[in-house]
């Protein structure tokens, strides 16, 4: 017997519980769209649809790859984060909800009309760097990454969303020295402790890129190295909005301020916990000097 969208997605719900998936439902269905080649519009008003043999083939292909907990935004390609969608895949680690917050950030900080220059530390799949231009339209970006892969990913997407002309992405480290100064720089470094990432979830760890998660013997390495370049980077009045892992809020803020750099916000993510930082040179004028009318700086970070 043939199976229909429905009845589908109960078995796909069904394995995916059995093997201890967290979103069961919401996986099988997300994989069921993918597919058939459909919309959750149509599972909802056409739940008894028939699957054809080769949609009902490929879904039980990808429920096998969620059983072995792939991770679902690896399987789609894609994950939405902020108000935009971004491709991913195994070279970035898939954006999460919680880094929202560094967005909201930056965004309380600054004026939508302000000319920004922005700096994103390990970039990734350059979700918050696209986001905060997405809704900074007179900004313009860089993003720096160690991986040539991710560097890739970010191009790309950057391409998908009509934000190329206004971001760059390049190889890099954060200790390399860049020239000029940045109205704006972020961060969501690597913050695991080597020695916690093998009992991370399995999505996590087995399929997102360890670089992106391993912050050294105390989760604090990166933030070690980004400190010194934040303060040489950010320009007077500029703020900085750094996410970090639990338990290192105290850590990071001891961190900023061996450099002059002073946290003025701590940002806490739906569920309580301590998540950003937002800081800024300790002698600096208010953060709320990032209004508009501002000289736009270059991508290089130099005033044009």
């Amino acid at each position: 017997m043939a199976e229909t969208l429905v009845s589908a997605w109960g078995k796909g719900r069904d394995a995916l519980k059995a093997a201890g998936v967290a979103s069961p439902v919401l996986d099988a269905r997300l994989l069921l769209e993918k597919a058939a080649g459909i919309g959750r519009t149509t599972i909802i008003t056409d739940p008894h649809q028939t699957l054809t043999q080769d949609a009902w083939a490929a879904f039980e292909a990808l429920i096998e790859r969620r059983r072995a907990r792939e991770p679902v935004s690896h399987i789609l390609g894609r994950k939405a984060f902020w108000t935009l969608e971004f491709e991913v895949s195994s070279a970035v680690l898939a954006p999460r909800p919680e880094t929202e917050f560094v967005v909201e950030a930056v965004l309380a900080e600054t004026h939508k009309d302000a000319a920004l220059s922005i700096l994103d530390f390990g970039s990734g799949s350059g979700a918050i760097l696209l986001s905060l231009l997405a809704m900074r339209p007179l900004a313009t970006g860089l993003g720096i990454d160690v991986s040539d892969a991710a560097v890739a990913v970010a191009k790309a997407n950057a391409e998908a969303l009509g934000l190329s002309s206004r971001a760059r992405f390049e190889v890099g480290s954060w200790d390399e020295k860049l020239s000029g100064r940045f109205d704006v720089i972020v961060s969501n470094p690597p913050y695991i402790a080597s020695g916690d990432i093998a009992g991370l979830d399995p999505e996590v760890r087995d399929y997102e890129p360890r670089l992106a998660l391993d912050g050294g013997a105390d989760g604090l390495d990166a933030y070690r190295a980004l400190a010194p370049a934040i303060k040489d980077l950010l320009a007077s009045g500029g703020v900085a909005a750094l996410e970090f892992g639990m338990g290192q809020a105290d850590a990071v803020a001891g961190l900023l301020e061996t450099v002059s750099l002073e946290p003025v916000r701590l940002i806490q993510d739906l569920g309580g916990r301590p998540r950003v930082w937002v800081a800024r040179h300790a002698q600096g004028p208010d953060c709320k000097s990032l209004q508009a009318g501002k000289k736009t700086l270059g991508n290089n970070g130099s005033q044009r």
